[in-house]
């Protein structure tokens, strides 16, 4: 059987990189067709792996026009917000798919296995079973968490804190509380150097395309 064809969605760069290096073991049954930044996926491809890494959630526009473009098979949202009302609009939205980021690799690939073939649409982690760390992102070799980075790559993109509620469904205080970490570990006191160095630190969205031939294929 042909590998299944997966176009991994987001704007960063290290993020997509991250997937596909997950996903490198796994050669046999994924090609990685696409890493998208900022783009939608330009050939046909039989999954749409969209993480929502600092991008819009899955109840959102960019989901909906990325299900209705024929090339882009079925779209699986990956998140770390698994919320029911979330996860409703996302699939009303058109998404065949909702994984949770805490999946370990191997269950990952069940998971879009399962989705692939119309089954089981909501992938979570099991309740209290521990939520992997898996993939990779801007600021993790400084010693920044996935959560963390999100809320920095969101403010070096020029949002108030405000605008990070409505973008990532969490509390006001969870923000204030994820900045005040991220400025401990980065070592700043205010917005404007975290701003400052998540520019130098590739907290930026990258806006190129790279297509890999194969999953272990890397730039």
């Amino acid at each position: 059987m042909a590998p299944i064809r997966i176009a991994l969605v987001n704007d960063y760069e290290v993020v997509g990189k991250g997937l596909a290096a997950m996903l490198r073991g796994y050669q046999d049954t994924f090609e990685i067709v696409e890493l998208d930044a900022g783009t939608v996926p330009s050939t046909q491809v039989d999954l749409s792996l969209y993480d929502t890494f600092a991008a819009a959630a899955g109840d959102r526009d960019e989901v909906k026009a990325l299900a209705h473009n024929p090339l882009a098979g079925r779209v699986v949202v990956y998140s770390w917000d698994l919320d029911e009302q979330l996860v409703a609009r996302a699939l009303a939205n058109g998404a065949a798919g909702y994984v949770s980021k805490g999946l370990p690799a191997r269950e990952l690939v069940a998971a879009l296995l399962a989705v692939h073939r119309g089954e089981g649409p909501v992938h979570a982690v099991p309740e209290g079973a521990p939520a992997a760390t898996i993939g990779d992102w801007p600021g993790r070799e400084e010693g920044l968490t996935q959560r963390e980075a999100e809320i920095l790559a969101l403010i070096t993109q020029g949002l108030s804190n405000a605008e990070i509620v409505e973008r990532t469904h969490l509390s006001i205080n969870s923000i204030k509380s994820y900045i005040r970490s991220c400025y401990r570990r980065i070592g700043v006191t205010n917005r404007s150097n975290a701003i400052l160095w998540g520019v130098e630190h590739g907290f930026r969205p990258d806006h190129a395309r790279h297509v890999p031939n194969t999953v272990s294929d890397r730039r």
